[in-house]
């Protein structure tokens, strides 16, 4: 495929919540998504861009794209600054994967995908009988995407490719996108309005980028149209199966099991001390829509916990702290006992916790640093 489908946001292993998409593509739980934009997300004058645009145009129409498309498409639009915050300050730190199984396979995620798969089980299956994906795994795919549709972006992508590519620092990919995003306008699978997505152009319930929709998006409903924008996933989904299936998925094969320690064959261990997985070639395809062997455990392990398999049965090693999993979810249980609120207990030590520990430590006279210990857990037993 051009480029990873991921790599134009986040690196292969950058396990954030709330990156270009998804997240390693993983989205942040919620129940639903604000049609405010962040003011930073919305069109600021820019002549530099303003000039790039008009020159990019011209590039534009000599590839075939038609001057209402173009009118069409960059009415309304402009510079996005947050766009570009967004894509030089991108985290680059990795979670362990026993944290990032508690996000991509949460309880609350797992619930919302039995639910959703109940709730679209005749078109999951129609869509397993054509590309021989199996339902369970395109829902984890759409879970870990979207959260089944909740957080698909309302970025406009024609604004953020275009910020993108005149920013320069990744311009021909970028340029790339926009025409690919222009071509779609212009086959009227969806109007300029409707072309939302993430801040780095990622669009829809499975966050294809518009060069992986011209490859892959299916019509699944036969309305003429490849909607992968619309409240109904149909197209999004079978639009996924399509990925999964030209790229190599074999019909009725798992994507790997837990394996104990000597076991032969293509075997991951994706965190040191923990759990081992023999994987198999439909695993590999998973990593062709995330390249990260974190993110295709995480999709398996999400579908197998929607088709009602009980949580993984592993041991992980404590972490860099000293505290495992119970250790962690213990102490920000003791904190929001205390009054400071963790926003929930995972396990997962991450901005919200560390808040909550700086209040802590600096109420007692600690030094303040955020970070958890065992000896903060022994203080808040």
């Amino acid at each position: 495929m051009d480029l990873s489908r991921r790599q134009f946001g986040l690196g292969a292993a950058v396990l954030s919540l709330s990156a270009c998409g998804g997240v390693g593509g993983i989205r942040s739980e919620g129940t639903g998504e604000s049609d405010a934009l962040p003011s930073d997300l919305r069109p600021v004058p820019n002549a530099g861009y303003d000039a790039w645009v008009a020159s990019f145009r011209g590039r534009a129409a000599q590839q075939g794209i038609s001057q209402a498309t173009l009118d069409a498409a960059f009415r309304g639009t402009g510079y996005l600054p947050g766009v570009i915050e967004r894509d030089r300050n991108q985290t680059e730190f990795k979670r362990s994967l026993e944290d990032y199984l508690s996000i991509a396979a949460s309880e609350e995620r797992v619930r919302q995908g039995r639910a959703a798969l109940a709730r679209e089980s005749a078109t999951l299956s129609a869509i397993e009988a054509r590309y021989g994906v199996d339902a369970e795994i395109v829902t984890a795919v759409w879970g870990l995407e979207s959260f089944y549709g909740t957080r698909r972006g309302n970025v406009p992508v024609i604004s953020a490719t275009s910020t993108l590519a005149f920013d320069g620092r990744r311009g021909a990919f970028f340029e790339k996108q926009l025409l690919a995003a222009l071509r779609i306008l212009q086959n009227g699978d969806v109007t300029p309005a409707r072309m939302t997505g993430s801040w780095a152009g990622a669009m829809g319930h499975t966050q294809f980028i518009p060069t992986s929709y011209q490859a892959f998006a299916v019509d699944f409903t036969g309305d003429g149209r490849r909607d992968i924008w619309a409240d109904d996933p149909s197209d999004a989904l079978a639009s996924a199966a399509a990925y999964l299936s030209r790229n190599g998925w074999t019909r009725g094969q798992s994507w790997g099991r837990v394996v104990p320690a000597g076991t032969s064959g293509r075997v991951v261990q994706p965190q040191p001390g923990g759990p081992r997985f023999a994987v198999n070639s439909n695993f590999q395809v998973i990593k062709r829509y995330n390249n990260s062997d974190a993110y295709a455990i995480g999709v398996g392990h999400l579908a197998d916990r929607i088709g009602g398999a009980g949580p993984l049965e592993a041991q992980f090693p404590p972490d860099a702290n000293g505290l495992t999993k119970e250790d962690r979810i213990a102490l920000q249980r003791g904190l929001t006992r205390r009054g400071f609120d963790t926003g929930g207990a995972d396990g997962v030590i991450g901005p919200d916790t560390r808040e909550a520990l700086r209040r802590y430590q600096a109420s007692r006279g600690l030094p303040v640093t955020g970070e958890p210990s065992v000896e903060l857990l022994r203080g808040l037993r």
